[in-house]
């Protein structure tokens, strides 16, 4: 593995740069390459440890599967929420990466270590109000039970994937993202072992899977923080004389986390809605849209893997001084980003009915009815991988400009005016959901995912048109 410093003699270069016999500058995408494929790896692993959570719960029972599918977005988006100083880590150590401020990217990394370590209580707190957060959902009992046990582990702990989030966010800021791939596959592979031992050796059921996840986002926090504290680290950028807040930079740090922080959580929780509005429908509902969500991720991962590598050649690109290259650059890789995700999705659809009876308790009578409905909802969210695609290269590469406002507000009203009331419309029938004034057509799973398909368009639709507007350009941070 290389991790070899950065030297500060040598002359500023844009990224992903090459320049022919006359001079003219060009995309060079190998490089682009070589910065996504380690994020794409580590996309996969993420893939890899959804996959594994799914198959260990879905051997439990399809109750288990539909309450850990009712709850997992919202779990979700409290962490993107509580995390946001963690997630701005990558945005401000690409920029200084650039700018040849080698000592303020470690900075960076250690304010969100402060800071994840201050909401640490909040987490717990969140974690034991659980009961009264989930009640007004109105789940069947078992569902409410089981989604109660796998909540509190899973949000009590949760700084553990917030201090991850900074480890990995300081590694990709400063392009080495071989070592965020090596920090998540360790806590891959530990998230397997703990979930075989919690859930079957020591009996916990769905909370073993939640205290598996802890103790793995745990393992890769460590070895991250040992690798930014090791000599080729510590020699290039200081990091082990950067450990002490300085409130100006924690409160720039949280004034740029929040929004940013903010915009996936209005998204992810949205999604949790949605997810239980299926689970309200129904558990068979329920439990093909989780699955669906799951093997979907198998698109969503490598796209967000080319986006994040958007976002540090963005970073970089303005530290380095040229905002131009940056909107060029950016540009290519979304439309790369769509493209994968486009092509994934379609594959996914076509393979639908050998992937999902592999996720489906055999002895479940539920289940063979999940897998019929889950092969059709498949081909549907197809159908929006291409805009998913533009949503995730376009979001990631305004996050790298610093640009989190104006499309954090933006997510609101496309989200839960627009989103959340269709799905709700399509899913339910006369007399049934949470709200009567709405129409209600009764499509069920199927009405909802239509919903979705019409929700992504217009969102990866919007946040192109932001990112190519070039506002973003007048943003100094």
């Amino acid at each position: 593995m290389d991790i070899a410093p950065p030297l500060a003699r040598d002359p500023p270069r844009l990224p992903a740069q090459r320049r022919d016999a006359d001079g003219r500058a060009h995309i060079d995408l190998r490089a682009v390459w070589a910065l996504a494929l380690p994020l794409m790896a580590n996309s996969a692993v993420q893939v890899v440890l959804n996959l594994t959570d799914m198959w260990f719960i879905g051997h439990i029972s399809t109750a288990a599967l539909a309450a850990v599918g009712a709850v997992q977005w919202l779990i979700l988006g409290v962490l993107f929420v509580l995390g946001g100083c963690s997630m701005a880590v990558q945005t401000l150590a690409s920029h200084a990466h650039g700018a040849r401020r080698f000592r303020r990217a470690a900075q960076a990394a250690w304010t969100a270590l402060w800071v994840t370590l201050w909401i640490a209580p909040v987490c717990i707190a969140l974690g034991l109000a659980g009961r009264w957060i989930l009640m007004p959902f109105g789940f069947a009992p078992r569902i409410a039970q089981l989604a109660g046990q796998f909540w509190l582990p899973r949000i009590g702990g949760a700084s553990f994937a917030v201090a991850a989030w900074a480890m990995m966010g300081f590694f990709n800021g400063i392009g080495r993202t071989r070592v965020s791939f090596m920090v998540a596959a360790a806590a891959a592979l530990a998230n397997g072992i703990f979930n075989e031992l919690f859930i079957f050796h020591f009996g916990w059921g769905v909370a073993g899977s939640a205290w598996a996840s802890n103790v793995a986002q745990a393992v890769g926090f460590l070895l991250g923080f040992a690798l930014f504290l090791r000599a080729p680290i510590r020699i290039a950028f200081n990091s082990h004389l950067t450990w002490r807040p300085q409130w100006h930079h924690v409160r720039r740090q949280l004034r740029l986390g929040f929004p940013m922080g903010l915009m996936p959580a209005a998204d992810v929780l949205g999604f949790s809605v949605f997810q239980m509005m299926q689970v309200r429908y129904g558990m068979v509902a329920g439990a093909a849209t989780q699955m669906v969500t799951v093997l979907t991720s198998m698109a969503y991962m490598p796209g967000i893997g080319i986006a994040t590598a958007a976002a540090t050649l963005v970073g970089q690109s303005i530290g380095a001084g040229d905002r131009a290259w940056a909107l060029r650059l950016g540009t290519r890789v979304i439309l790369l980003a769509a493209l994968v995700m486009g092509g994934i999705g379609l594959a996914l659809a076509a393979a639908g009915p050998w992937l999902l009876p592999l996720f489906a308790a055999a002895r479940d009578p539920s289940a063979a009815a999940a897998v019929r409905l889950g092969i059709g909802l498949l081909w549907l969210a197809a159908a929006y991988q291409f805009f998913d695609g533009l949503n995730l290269g376009s979001s990631m590469c305004l996050r790298g400009a610093g640009d989190v406002r104006v499309p954090a507000a933006l997510i609101f009203p496309v989200c839960w005016l627009v989103f959340l009331p269709l799905a709700h419309a399509f899913t339910f029938a006369p007399g049934q959901g949470w709200f009567h004034f709405l129409p209600q057509f009764g499509w069920g799973a199927r009405g909802g995912w239509s919903a979705v398909i019409i929700y992504v368009v217009l969102l990866g639709a919007s946040l192109f048109l932001r990112w190519r507007s070039r506002a973003w350009q007048r943003i100094r941070l």
